[in-house]
């Protein structure tokens, strides 16, 4: 089945995304948040790819890791920043040989310390130039690309984001996984902006529920996604735990509802290696087995 395959013929697709942890313990525990989440029958896991290449060999050692132990499809992300062509290359090969199914292709942030993205030399400048090396040179892999609801903090402006956007799609890409996002007006006026720049691959939206009022402000602020303020009112409520975890998921619950009868073509969800919080979500729908 292709990636796009997932989300469409009257079907909504389901996937979660992982990240290296940095000690054997933290895999250890990945692969029992690997073991939860399976239990919903998704689709496909992801794996975020640090900058730089920082956590490549643990990514790909993660991806094989489900794959194996669950025979699933697993997606690396790959970005453009720090890397020439050839290594991009090698590690797609790489990607391949050990069972990698599909790929994030991603520009990138810029490494700490940098306030720009700045090409390597012999490397990629656009995510639009890796996703047409991988659709020319690797056609197996599947391609997830990026999208912003509310625009990428980098863009000058909601047109040439959406320019950007189009440039990937036309290269190649299968489907569009949206940054997160906490206003589902935002993603809704977004994929009616993508119908109208003639793009009409799936469109799926990106969901982190919150469990934590400072964490959460943290991520918003390093993306620059908007929380609302009842939201955010509401959570400040109280400083326990438990009475932050309950708000933040009851408002995904909602929001999940909400995009689902809506008519999305699936869910991909960022569970920050943690699956309580996606699975109390995810029982208030159709996706338990």
């Amino acid at each position: 089945m292709g990636l796009g395959d997932y989300f469409t013929n009257n079907r909504r697709g389901l996937s979660f995304e992982l990240f290296p942890p940095k000690t054997d313990e933290g895999v250890d525990l990945l692969m029992h948040t690997v073991g939860e989440l399976i239990e919903f029958s998704p689709d496909f896991f992801t794996c975020t790819y640090g900058a730089g290449g920082s956590t490549r060999d643990r990514t790909l050692q993660i991806l094989k890791a489900v794959k194996d132990e669950y025979q699933i499809p697993v997606a690396s992300h790959l970005t453009c920043v720090g890397t020439t062509v050839d290594q991009l290359r090698d590690y797609l090969n790489t990607a391949i040989a050990q069972g990698t199914d599909h790929i994030m292709a991603l520009r990138g942030d810029p490494p700490k310390g940098q306030s720009e993205f700045q090409q390597t030399a012999g490397g990629l400048k656009y995510a639009n130039e890796l996703v047409s090396l991988i659709r020319t040179e690797f056609p197996e892999l599947g391609i997830a690309v990026a999208g912003y609801p509310e625009v990428h903090q980098e863009a000058p402006s909601a047109e040439v984001d959406l320019e950007n956007l189009k440039r990937k799609v036309d290269a190649g890409a299968d489907i569009i996984v949206t940054q997160l996002f906490y206003n589902n007006e935002d993603y809704f006026r977004f994929r009616d902006k993508c119908t109208s720049a003639g793009i009409h691959i799936p469109i799926v939206p990106g969901i982190l529920p919150v469990t934590n009022l400072a964490q959460i402000k943290r991520i918003a602020s390093m993306c620059k996604a908007n929380l609302p303020d009842s939201f955010l009112s509401r959570l400040g409520e109280s400083d326990e735990a438990d009475w932050q975890f309950s708000t933040g998921v009851e408002f995904a619950q909602r929001q999940v509802s909400e995009l689902l009868n809506d008519g999305v073509p699936g869910i991909h969800f960022y569970v920050l290696n943690k699956s309580q919080a996606t699975a109390e979500v995810l029982k208030a729908h159709w996706f338990v087995s």
